[in-house]
């Protein structure tokens, strides 16, 4: 009965933690939801896109004398911010950002007015979209479900492994084997469809995504060899479990791959603007 609470537990947590992946992560669409002439206005703006269409901007505001437009700049950079008016379609306010490079990146504010009244969404800082490459649908299914597996079995490892006489080790193993095909090989194949890229984590690189993935798989490598030849490794595997946790708390696509525009020749630049008025 013990094993069955452990393993529903495991479950329960993992699902958990993905959920909290999923709406804290910098992919996640920006909520927002404003007051303004007396109507309440509410908003998903976009922070992921692909590159193969503009990315719509899209505002639910059915009173008609309501304006607006969009404030936007490639990020990071020094460039002017770029107005774009909003136009309207079935009572919504929408504007099309431009499509990007792998791994661009846009700023962007949305400024709705009536007469006098101006209100700026979201109030603090912009929202920052990246644009990426289309991924198959059978690797984003494979990956999806193997990672779910190795933070599954890590999780029901970690708890066997508070258990005085738990026995992790098969189960070590088996969470290595999801981290690494779901980390090491289905990871990097999804980074080389988004961003052209197979891996930008630690040392190549700064994302997380990676790095945090890498770290996971060998705290539970160490702990496999702390156990080998039955040597008492409780500590290890605990240790790995925490690890685990830690990284997998750390929102998903935290310092992602990210274009560097200066690298761009200089016609791509300016076609940028085209079409464009400056704010």
């Amino acid at each position: 009965m013990r094993n069955v609470l452990l393993w529903i537990l495991a479950f329960l947590t993992t699902v958990a933690v993905l959920v909290y992946q999923r709406i804290t992560g910098p992919t996640y669409e920006k909520r927002v939801k404003v007051e303004i002439a007396g109507e309440t206005v509410s908003a998903k703006l976009l922070r992921t896109h692909a590159i193969s269409a503009d990315c719509p901007v899209r505002v639910s505001v059915p009173d008609p004398e309501i304006e607006g437009y969009v404030a936007y700049k490639r990020f990071p950079t020094e460039d002017p911010w770029t107005r774009l008016d909003m136009l309207r379609e079935d009572g919504d306010l929408v504007a099309y950002l431009p499509k990007q490079p792998m791994a661009g990146k846009l700023a962007y504010r949305v400024i709705l007015s009536h007469r006098s009244q101006e209100i700026v969404l979201p109030s603090g800082d912009p929202v920052v979209m990246r644009y990426k490459g289309e991924v198959p649908g059978w690797v984003l299914f494979l990956h999806i479900l193997v990672i779910f597996g190795a933070l599954f079995m890590a999780f029901r490892t970690g708890f066997e492994s508070l258990r005085k006489q738990g026995k992790v080790r098969r189960m070590a193993f088996i969470t290595v084997g999801f981290l690494f095909v779901g980390g090491i090989i289905l990871g990097p194949l999804m980074q080389k469809y988004a961003f052209d890229a197979w891996w930008t984590g630690f040392p190549l690189g700064k994302d997380l995504t990676d790095t945090k993935t890498l770290f996971a798989l060998l705290s539970w490598i160490l702990a496999l060899i702390a156990g080998r030849g039955g040597r008492p490794a409780r500590g290890w595997y605990i240790a790995a479990f925490v690890c685990t946790l830690i990284v997998f708390i750390i929102p998903h696509s935290v310092l992602g791959s990210e274009l560097d525009y200066s690298t761009l020749e200089q016609p791509e630049q300016t076609a940028f603007f085209k079409n464009s008025t400056a704010t």
